[in-house]
């Protein structure tokens, strides 16, 4: 990805409503073509440190948060001062992706891109490729479940090791 920034689409081609697949869900409200630049993920920008102490967002669901985590180490957390972003789900076969791209202060942003053309009405979808400490023993894998229902699906959200 070029450090230029891109442009995203207009707020109106996507819309969150209720997901079959977990919660609530990004759908696309008009067509989008593959390339297209859909969201910026924005939110607080924080430390692991900080985002450990926050941790959990909601003890009834202590595996789920809004955090992106960047390659700098920073994370974002799409909790406080986010947006729509936080609300895509996790696929084994997505439709988008994320990209980090660094502005001219050398601050790195995400932003989702269209991996094919995606259809009015389909819901969008990125590979949260989630990374743990230690070992993926079976009953963290249960607490990373997929609910993708794709045929590729690995059965969990976490990243191949």
């Amino acid at each position: 990805m070029s450090n230029k920034f891109p442009k995203t689409s207009n707020k109106a081609s996507i819309q969150v409503q209720d997901s079959s697949i977990h919660g609530k869900g990004v759908f696309a409200q008009k067509n989008i073509q593959k390339g297209d630049c859909i969201i910026e993920y924005k939110g607080e920008r924080i430390s692991w440190k900080a985002a450990i102490k926050r941790h959990p967002h909601d003890p009834s669901q202590p595996n789920h948060t809004f955090y992106f985590s960047l390659t700098n180490g920073k994370v974002i957390d799409g909790k406080v001062k986010g947006n729509d972003a936080k609300w895509i789900n996790h696929s084994c076969s997505p439709n988008c992706i994320a990209h980090e791209i660094e502005d001219k202060k050398d601050r790195l942003h995400v932003f989702l891109f269209a991996k094919k053309n995606i259809k009015i009405g389909e819901e969008l979808f990125y590979d949260y490729s989630l990374d743990v400490e230690g070992k993926q023993t079976k009953a963290i894998k249960k607490d990373y479940l997929c609910r993708c229902g794709s045929n590729k699906c690995r059965g969990t959200m976490l990243c191949k090791k």
